[in-house]
């Protein structure tokens, strides 16, 4: 855990542990630590890419909701009948053009898990802040609901809850963002109740600092290595039930891309003879919550001081 530069100046460290190393440095010292976590940040830097290059129709060759039973289940890195397309993973069942529903797949469930990551860990990490810090009746309400939501797995809450309030993306976003701000107040105030007993915090207190100048200035920085670790779980969570949603048929609704209804819908129905259409789509999820993962495991042993020299 790494103290704030204040409070390295209270407890006289030297200078040399203050400044930090370039960027550059850092960063290649991670690669040669973690070769794994320094390709799975490359993939997800490569997904993210895509996803913001299908969001302004960059990597979009062609309109993924655009039928054309000429061109159905033409194979992969073939032409179109009149030669005016080119399909590199082929085209479904419709006739639409599997690489740009690929693209636009990943627009849907990359923002869709940023999202839900994002709200989760500000919210819960505000509250799991407060809570900790605060302590007394409130600490004890707090944690009696955040144990209640945790009593039920996310998914199956995730499921009854859109089917009761209807299907649609954004639906199953807001609800899906609510319901993960528990483990984010969990793992927040575990770290505070860590962090707050540190001598540099008890410097910043005995110096007249107030309790708001000591939770963000000095508490906060020293909790955002797990809020780090902890958004790249719940982007990967989310990623993930957003395709078991739109598989079921209450998450994204057609005409719209999705890689879990692309599962559900021709993927299935087509497996024994085109499995193409199935494993495009799974290998895209797959990957996806691979690189969040390892990515997010890579950070939390170089993050977390007690791993930081293992391999």
């Amino acid at each position: 855990m790494v103290a704030s530069p204040d409070a390295m100046e209270l407890s006289g460290a030297p200078a040399e542990l203050i400044r930090s190393k370039p960027p550059h440095v850092r960063l290649w010292a991670f690669t040669r630590r973690r070769p794994l976590g320094a390709v799975s940040g490359l993939l997800c830097l490569l997904i993210l890419i895509t996803a913001i290059g299908a969001w302004t129709g960059v990597f979009v060759p062609y309109d993924p909701i655009e039928l054309n039973a000429r061109d159905r289940l033409a194979p992969i890195w073939s032409e179109s009948l009149d030669g005016e397309k080119f399909f590199i993973l082929g085209t479904d069942d419709l006739g639409r053009d599997m690489f740009s529903r690929i693209v636009e797949g990943a627009k849907i469930s990359v923002f869709f898990g940023i999202g839900v990551a994002a709200i989760a860990v500000v919210i819960g990490g505000f509250i799991g802040l407060i809570s900790s810090y605060v302590g007394g009746i409130v600490d004890l309400v707090v944690q009696r609901v955040v144990d209640a939501l945790q009593t039920v797995p996310l998914l199956v809450l995730a499921i009854a809850v859109v089917s009761i309030s209807g299907p649609g993306i954004m639906k199953g976003f807001w609800i899906l963002a609510f319901l993960s701000i528990p483990r984010p107040v969990r793992v927040i105030r575990g770290s505070v109740l860590a962090v707050r007993e540190e001598m540099y915090v008890e410097a910043a207190r005995s110096l007249g600092a107030s309790d708001m100048r000591v939770m963000f200035r000095h508490v906060l920085p020293n909790v955002m290595a797990p809020m780090i670790v902890l958004a790249s779980y719940i982007l990967a969570v989310a990623i993930i039930v957003e395709a078991s949603l739109s598989f079921l048929g209450i998450g994204a609704q057609p005409p719209t891309p999705s890689w879990g209804a692309m599962l559900s819908g021709n993927g299935a129905i087509y497996f024994n003879t085109n499995p193409r259409l199935a494993l495009m789509p799974g290998l895209a999820i797959s990957i996806v919550v691979f690189a969040t993962n390892m990515f997010g495991d890579a950070l939390r042993d170089e993050l977390d001081p007690r791993l930081r020299g293992s391999q």
